[in-house]
């Protein structure tokens, strides 16, 4: 059998393609197959029943954990975003650059620890974009000011900003893989999938990278 994709003959884009991350949280349904199974295992006897009704309460049980890990994957990159915005103001004010931050800059950050803020994903990734545009006027800034490059406290803090910036990235990346896990196992037919819908799961959006850092990405730098 000849392979399903072929490199140097199959059709390709010459021109690249720019993806995006798609925004939208997918709800998990069944439909009336899934209840006439659930009928069968009863009718099949006792045990099928039972067996079957361990099998969901240990499936809820590991969307719980799952959803756990997910806070914690999500409360480190804000440990890291919270660093950053203090890493950038020590910046700014080494370079004595009026760059100041929004004060709800850290209402945000404050909310995201206490656990109670609403669509926190969309709230976490308006506040990265945020801090990747302040990052791009302090290192303007910094690079307006040759003299200032060899100020061992400023290097020092732009050393800082971009060792956090690398761990932001790492966080999300780890994020990132926890969301796929739940992604999919929502849809894993029949125990889990059947769960995720009558819990009234849904999909969860992965990190989206800010448009100014996707436009940044496209520049020349050499």
């Amino acid at each position: 059998m000849a392979n399903l994709l072929d490199e140097l003959t199959d059709d390709t884009r010459e021109e690249g393609l720019d993806t995006r991350v798609i925004a939208k949280k997918i709800p998990v349904t069944v439909g009336v197959g899934s209840l006439i199974f659930e009928i069968l295992l009863w009718v099949l006897g006792i045990i099928p029943g039972i067996v079957f009704t361990i099998m969901k309460i240990k499936a809820k049980n590991y969307f719980q954990q799952l959803e756990q890990k997910i806070q914690r994957n999500a409360s480190q990159i804000d440990n890291y975003l919270e660093q950053r915005v203090v890493v950038l103001q020590n910046c700014a004010r080494l370079l004595d650059r009026a760059i100041d931050l929004d004060k709800t800059t850290y209402e945000n950050i404050a909310r995201y620890r206490s656990g109670s803020a609403a669509d926190a994903d969309d709230r976490r990734a308006e506040l990265a974009g945020s801090l990747d545009s302040l990052a791009k006027s302090v290192n303007i800034a910094f690079e307006n000011y040759p003299d200032l490059q060899a100020h061992d406290e400023i290097r020092d803090a732009m050393q800082q900003n971009m060792y956090l910036q690398r761990e932001i990235t790492a966080a999300r990346e780890l994020y990132n893989d926890t969301v796929n896990a739940w992604n999919r196992d929502i849809f894993a037919w029949p125990t889990k999938m059947i769960v995720a819908a009558r819990n009234g799961y849904t999909t969860r959006i992965p990190f989206i990278a800010s448009a100014e850092i996707k436009a940044q990405a496209k520049g020349v730098f050499f």
